[in-house]
């Protein structure tokens, strides 16, 4: 959800020019590829695969 959260407030940035709303929607984007990574350690360590299962 975060990602697409800074997908829209970057696209939202270029239009208006806004620099901090630009900053705002790479810091979502990065924290959405944060806790993706995390998650698949997560999963790695107790043996789900993405299914779930």
């Amino acid at each position: 959800m975060e990602k697409v959260e800074g997908d829209v407030k970057q696209g939202a940035a270029n239009l208006t020019g806004d620099g901090k709303l630009q900053s705002d929607g790479k810091a979502d984007k990065v924290e959405a590829r944060i806790r993706n990574a995390v998650g698949g350690i997560k999963d790695a360590l107790t043996g789900k695969d993405k299914a779930g299962r």
